[in-house]
């Protein structure tokens, strides 16, 4: 079943207005939407303003038409041709700011090596002059499509210059290089990364399910909260869940946040730069569900100041020398490695941060470092099994929401296996 998904309200009051207020001024700029990515907040707008006009046979026109143009949206391809849509994604300027376009295929593929190269303008995304505005898109994972489904696929690209140098802003080029290190492959860095994020009302960016211009109840009841008055936004959260697991991306869980409007997703475990890939492609899914939704995603490490905890992207890690026989020893040196190279990887960690890591809300100060078992307050955490069984991984929590994962993961693997002190 579908419904109008309303996309642009005048404003609050006119909504609640009766007064000349009918179907076709209150249902502008719609999109069709399945119902389950549809909140009920929203659905409700829709339904109740709807009901403030008499029209109701040209109201019921628009649905019609919307429910054709869904199913031109969601036409299975393979009915009638072979050729199927790959949708290139790249990370642009700003470093946080994804990317894509569609092309057509003649066929099915499954190895990204089979896939053609693709050029972009990269004036146009703050990577390139101008006068020379070509950036060549290289094809390095393939994911399926959950929004066209069938044989159509999502490819995680990076970005090379014409004679195939990595551009300023490739943080993969030297991730890779990192991860097929012999000594790095030889100890197969497992990774999972825990994504916190905050959903926010489009016009007015402030969180879903906060009063308009106010603050809801203290923290505390929110945290893998269950209710109306506590979870804001579950059926985003559960489309993104569901599509990911199609999409082939290993996300292992998800959960309710501290502060309410905020969320977390978890991607792991993942060997080596794959862990990064599928982060930026949950990433990538979770802003096309969004956009559908009409609610605004944001990843910045505090976006409400105040009493109210941050966002940060806490990242799990080991090697398979942690995860053998005498693995707490080769975690602590790690941590030690850490500790000593702490400087290098806060600048690495993610812009922002410095209003996160103040030694509250569940972080450690930004300019110490500490370690602890079981302490979330700490810079980087080590779990009670780890400490139990002797072996294990960590958790590093000073990575923010907003931090790259190509260079969060693969420095984590250098500073702990390649560098020497």
């Amino acid at each position: 079943m579908f419904i109008l998904f309303q996309r642009q309200i005048d404003n609050e009051e006119k909504c609640r207005s009766r007064e000349g207020y009918t179907p076709q001024k209150l249902i502008r700029a719609v999109y069709c939407a399945p119902a389950s990515l549809c909140s009920t907040a929203v659905q409700e707008r829709v339904t109740t303003g709807a009901r403030t006009g008499t029209e109701w046979d040209e109201s019921s026109c628009l649905f019609e038409d919307m429910s054709q143009l869904s199913d031109l949206v969601n036409l299975n391809l393979s009915d009638t041709t072979e050729k199927v849509v790959a949708e290139y994604i790249w990370i642009g300027g700003t470093g946080m700011d994804l990317r894509s376009k569609a092309r057509t295929l003649p066929a099915p593929v499954n190895d990204p090596a089979k896939l053609p190269k693709w050029n972009y303008d990269g004036s146009s995304t703050g990577q390139a002059l101008g006068e020379d505005s070509e950036v060549i898109l290289y094809p390095q994972a393939i994911f399926k499509d959950p929004f066209r489904r069938g044989s159509n696929i999502l490819v995680m690209c990076d970005a090379y210059t014409p004679a195939g140098e990595p551009i300023p802003t490739n943080n993969r080029c030297n991730a890779a290089k990192i991860f097929s290190h012999p000594q790095v492959l030889a100890e197969e860095p497992w990774y999972g990364i825990e994504q916190e994020y905050t959903l926010l009302k489009k016009d007015l960016k402030w969180p879903i399910g906060w009063p308009t211009g106010g603050y809801p109840g203290p923290q505390g009841p929110y945290y893998c909260g269950v209710g109306a008055d506590k979870a804001f936004g579950r059926d985003i959260v559960d489309s993104h869940y569901k599509a990911c697991l199609y999409a082939g991306i290993n996300i292992s869980g998800i959960n309710g946040e501290v502060m309410p409007g905020q969320w977390e997703f978890q991607v792991g475990p993942a060997v080596g730069i794959s862990a990064a890939d599928e982060l930026w492609v949950a990433r990538y899914i979770l802003e096309r569900i969004t956009e559908i939704a009409g609610v605004v995603l944001t990843f910045d490490p505090k976006p409400i100041q105040g009493d109210w905890n941050g966002a940060g992207a806490h990242t799990n890690y080991s090697t398979k020398s942690m995860r053998n026989k005498g693995g707490f020893e080769v975690i602590k040196k790690a941590i030690d490695n850490l500790k000593l190279r702490h400087k290098e990887h806060i600048a690495a960690y993610g812009e922002g941060n410095d209003r996160r890591l103040t030694g509250r809300h569940e972080t450690a100060d930004i300019n110490t470092f500490s370690w602890g078992v079981a302490n979330r307050g700490a810079s980087v955490r080590v779990g009670r099994d780890t400490e139990k069984e002797g072996k294990g991984y960590f958790e590093d929590r000073r990575p923010a929401s907003n931090m790259d994962p190509y260079v969060v993961t693969s420095m984590i693997a250098e500073t702990t296996i390649l560098w020497k002190p």
